[in-house]
């Protein structure tokens, strides 16, 4: 069993990197930030605080998002719940909720894990951590890009999230003890998943 935890802020090119990494290696990708989308978006439409739902949802992640066996990929994905998927992992109980859930995935099997706390909390013994990392302008520039947002836009609102990741008191976003930093402004995404995958080889023998 090989767990490649890959922590870093919004925007760092996580999920993308993630995903390739877990191809690349023929790893199963565990999209975290996902479920925390998918905690905030039922929340929101049951009306009760993540905190209280939280404990209480079957969340299966993997190529679709399902909640208690229903199909909540396209709703998650909206910058409205990403906002209030933010408000919420910042909140103790729904990051412990969470986090248990993502360590009984990642007991069994090859993974390729992406969040914001993974080598520091949810999988401190993952074989390998890497924390991603860019320019905030470049950062702001791709989710922009992505979601066809205005950039301005998006550099003010990943500014507050960058803020309120790093300053929250549980588990704030931090470089995990040992984890390697990987600054990916001017690289590509093939540079990037290669030095991932050549990390994940090393330790694994894969």
């Amino acid at each position: 069993m090989t767990v490649v935890a890959i922590d870093g802020p919004a925007g760092a090119g996580k999920s993308t990197v993630a995903r390739a990494v877990a191809d690349e290696l023929g790893f199963t990708y565990l999209d975290t930030g996902a479920m925390y989308r998918a905690v905030a978006f039922t929340a929101a439409e049951r009306d009760r605080a993540p905190a209280e739902v939280a404990p209480e949802l079957k969340i299966e992640p993997g190529e679709r998002i399902r909640v208690d066996g229903r199909d909540v990929s396209d709703e998650i994905r909206t910058p409205e719940v990403s906002e209030a998927a933010s408000r919420a992992a910042a909140d103790p109980a729904v990051r412990t909720a969470v986090a248990a859930q993502q360590r009984r995935l990642l007991e069994a099997g090859d993974w390729v894990a992406e969040g914001r706390d993974i080598g520091t909390v949810v999988a401190p013994g993952a074989e390998v951590k890497v924390f991603l990392t860019a320019d905030a302008a470049e950062r702001a520039r791709r989710r922009a890009t992505e979601l066809g947002l205005d950039e301005g836009t998006v550099l003010a609102e990943q500014a507050i999230r960058d803020e309120r990741d790093s300053t929250r008191e549980h588990s704030p976003l931090q470089p995990a003890p040992g984890a390697v930093v990987i600054d990916s402004t001017r690289m590509t995404l093939s540079e990037v998943v290669e030095r991932i995958a050549a990390l994940a080889r090393g330790a694994s023998g894969v």
